[in-house]
């Protein structure tokens, strides 16, 4: 273990001190020489001149020598008293002092050891004066709040993970159980097998993809920011459904209009496919969507809305949490109940909002809100 030199508590003491005692030795020193100066500088008898003190007959220089020690005697050792209590004063007034400043930096070095993956949820809170203390007593707690965000975002990602892959691997090992066990199987039936457990397989990969996705911006920041055009990034979504779209029978109206956001191209891509493709594959035949991209408020808009089954109201909010599917876990045909989920954690990531309700007759309205981008981009 490195070896460390005294806390800080000790070195301002030490220091201010050291200071405080060299600041009073000058001063006691410019004292004495000042005092030794007045009195020899106070009027002479002539020369030759006697002066009787206590009985004792001195001459007049001798007095003024004798005088001049004297004063300088008596301030050296009353200064020297002042200089004792001074420094003594000063070093329990700092030894005080620098507790009760310093207390904030021990609140700060115990929550940070009582620190664990379990213990996350504890802030220090620091009231009193804004000074600096606070301010790294309050930075403290916004990275306690990061890192628990990323804690909470890790443990969700791995029961997810753990919960939802459970149900392609046991089709794959209960396919293969059946298969391997009948010695009488013959090509149709290996490749009606290896159909299954390729329809298996894509599943949790589109599990896996869409939970690191949601991982990688629910608590986290942006590792990527520049200026983009929204309405490119939805057209170029759309282009990826739009073969569906058509053979469905879908009707699409398309309001848009050039509008800069500043955020990861990749991830608000995916925000504008994961709406188009819930409108596509969530709707019935023959129905239709209207996607817009305007402003709104004094920010970017992208509402998708669609025709589909009717959804009561209280069962919306649902649809944001991971594997929710109006209401029904994991029931749908397509997807893995994970697209909402990770329009939100993108959109928030952003610093924008998610809004759906239901629509009339049945269907489904999602309102994006982003920020604007700043004028000089």
């Amino acid at each position: 273990m490195r070896r460390r030199g005294p806390g800080l508590r000790v070195r301002l003491t030490l220091l201010a001190t050291v200071l405080v005692a060299s600041v009073s030795a000058l001063l006691l020193w410019l004292g004495w020489m000042l005092v030794g100066n007045v009195v020899g500088g106070a009027p002479r008898l002539p020369p030759g001149s006697t002066v009787t003190v206590q009985g004792t007959s001195l001459d007049a220089q001798q007095l003024s020598t004798l005088l001049q020690d004297q004063a300088r005697q008596e301030v050296l050792e009353a200064g020297a008293i002042a200089f004792l209590c001074v420094v003594v004063a000063t070093a329990l007034l700092v030894w005080t002092v620098s507790d009760r400043v310093l207390r904030p930096l021990h609140e700060v070095t115990h929550a940070a050891r009582r620190l664990s993956a379990e213990s996350l949820g504890e802030r220090i809170e620091l009231t009193g004066p804004r000074d600096e203390v606070a301010d790294l007593a309050d930075t403290f707690d916004e990275m306690l709040d990061r890192l628990q965000a990323s804690f909470e975002a890790q443990r969700r990602f791995v029961a997810n993970a753990s919960h939802e892959l459970r149900t392609p691997l046991a089709v794959v090992r209960t396919e293969l159980d059946v298969t391997l066990s009948d010695p009488d199987a013959d090509t149709e039936e290996l490749r009606r097998m290896a159909g299954v457990v390729r329809q298996a397989t894509l599943r949790a990969e589109q599990l896996v993809e869409g939970l690191l996705l949601l991982a990688r911006t629910d608590g986290g920041g942006l590792a990527v920011r520049e200026a983009v055009d929204l309405t490119v990034l939805v057209t170029s979504a759309w282009h990826a459904v739009r073969a569906e779209a058509a053979q469905r029978g879908i009707e699409v109206t398309m309001d848009t209009r050039p509008e800069l956001v500043v955020g990861d191209p990749a991830l608000l891509e995916r925000v504008a496919g994961n709406l188009l493709e819930n409108a596509v594959r969530h709707n019935l035949d023959g129905g239709w969507i209207k996607v817009r991209v305007g402003e709104s408020g004094g920010r970017i808009l992208l509402e998708v809305s669609s025709s589909g089954p009717e959804l009561p109201a209280a069962q919306v909010p649902e649809l944001f949490e991971p594997f929710r599917r109006g209401g029904v876990a994991r029931t749908a045909k397509h997807g893995a109940g994970l697209g909402l989920s990770i329009v939100r954690a993108v959109v928030q990531a952003h610093g924008g909002d998610v809004q759906a309700e239901p629509v009339p007759g049945g269907g489904l309205a999602v309102r994006v809100h982003l920020p604007t981008a700043p004028a000089a981009i």
